[in-house]
């Protein structure tokens, strides 16, 4: 039985027993190819899907999931979904309206490459680095693609489905020059495999780690920042994400509520999450309702536009449903970004300051709770407008929603880093941080 097959199956059978019955079936299959030595060194291919259930009686919701598509198992498991549903307390839980969505294949041949050209793309990585003497040690290269299918239908109407992927290069390795030593990593993302580059993305991590070697000790003080894409998109995407959250809006630990329509950032800052980016890595039709697919600012010119939804935060704030609902098969609805960006501005002209290339410990060193981050880092110390030498052990310390208020310029450029989903982010000009050196 297809997935789609099972999905009818299971709201025929909801329907004959009266429940109110979503289902949404996922599917992922993931190949790694990992070069090491001037040869392949394993390749693992692994795919993983089910169906989960998610049934609505008198406001209690249930849920439950099976990875087996026999009549007995799904059987089971809309049964289970019901008696799950009976046991919770009421809570205003409903399934949304919807209709035809259509099928969509936003991937289409772009992973379609034969498997030796992706051998050969890890080990063509792996040389690139090696040829460079100041490489010391390689310590992964590596190949990786990701497929997904998303299959979603309830007893309100609701019926689509989707497919989305996406190729990777990654690579990490150690540098060093005299007793200067520097590990870092670099990586690049395409919907196509055919659009990686091994030698670029060698040159990239030689260029981003290299000029890192040599570093000094910076002197504790406040200095303007200038944040690089791969080091700011992160803190957005945790950070960020987490006080825009409705569902944490809801929970009282955003320090964002009650702020709609109030300045909270600069105000050359603007904030948007698109799902229905053309060659969005995390694109997709429709969310994990079926709500369809549009683009959301979030934060516009610093001002708070809304906040991320799904239909059930929506409802409780009587506020528009943004189509952010997220869930796995094994998991409950929650809340989701998709490729989520900070608006590109005019260029970043450095003068003095420093700019921040890599942060770390962000899920250590970062409260969104609070809102505040000590993280170390590792950046370049900028005198009379160019780069003057790189720089080491220190931290940089403030409040996110400070930070956010003091940019002063954006970079014309954006770059993504995927994390749970995809961000992306120019370079970022900061009037002025703390910093923790020497």
């Amino acid at each position: 039985m297809t997935f789609e097959e099972a999905r009818d199956y299971l709201l025929e059978k909801a329907r004959a027993m009266g429940l109110e019955a979503e289902v949404l079936a996922t599917y992922s299959r993931e190949l790694t190819i990992q070069a090491h030595g001037g040869r392949v060194e394993e390749i693992t291919q692994a795919t993983q899907g089910g169906l989960g259930v998610r049934v609505v009686v008198q406001g209690k919701t249930g849920y439950a999931y099976t990875e087996e598509r026999t009549p007995q198992a799904l059987d089971w498991v809309l049964r289970e979904a019901h008696e799950n549903a009976l046991l919770q307390s009421e809570t205003g839980g409903f399934l949304p309206a919807g209709g035809e969505l259509g099928r969509h294949d936003l991937l289409g041949e772009g992973l379609s490459a034969p498997l030796e050209h992706k051998r050969q793309a890890a080990l063509d990585l792996e040389a690139g680095l090696r040829a460079d003497p100041r490489v010391l040690q390689v310590q992964m290269t590596r190949y990786s693609e990701r497929e997904t299918q998303a299959t979603l239908g309830s007893t309100q109407g609701v019926a689509g489905a989707f497919r989305n992927g996406y190729a990777l290069l990654l690579s990490s390795a150690v540098m060093g020059n005299g007793s200067s030593l520097k590990q870092g990593y670099e990586f690049d993302l395409a919907k196509e495999f055919h659009a990686l580059e091994p030698g670029r993305t060698a040159q990239q991590f030689l260029h981003h780690t290299g000029r890192l070697l040599g570093a000094r000790p910076l002197k504790t003080g406040r200095y303007k920042a200038y944040f690089e894409p791969k080091a700011f998109a992160p803190l957005v995407g945790m950070m960020g994400w987490f006080l825009l959250s409705a569902k944490n809006v809801l929970e009282g630990t955003s320090l964002l509520a009650g702020r709609v329509g109030q300045k909270v950032a600069s105000e050359i800052f603007t904030l948007v999450d698109d799902p229905t980016l053309p060659h969005g890595l995390a694109s997709r039709p429709f969310d994990a309702e079926g709500t369809a697919a549009r683009r959301t600012v979030l934060i516009e010119n610093g001002v708070l536009r809304t906040f991320a939804h799904n239909s059930e935060t929506a409802q409780k704030m009587g506020l528009a449903n943004t189509g952010h609902a997220a869930r796995s098969y094994k998991g409950v609805l929650g809340i989701a970004p998709t490729n989520l960006f900070v608006q590109p501005g005019e260029g970043v002209q450095m003068d003095e300051g420093i700019v921040i290339t890599d942060l770390m410990g962000l899920h250590a060193g970062a409260n969104p709770v609070s809102g505040e981050f000590s993280l170390q880092a590792l950046g370049l110390k900028v005198e009379g407008g160019e780069v003057a030498y790189p720089v080491e052990n220190f931290t940089v310390a403030g409040n996110f929603l400070e930070l956010l208020s003091r940019i002063t310029a954006l970079g014309r450029e954006l770059e993504w880093h995927p994390m749970m989903h995809m961000v992306g982010s120019p370079m970022v000009e900061v009037a002025e941080l703390s910093f923790a050196g020497a």
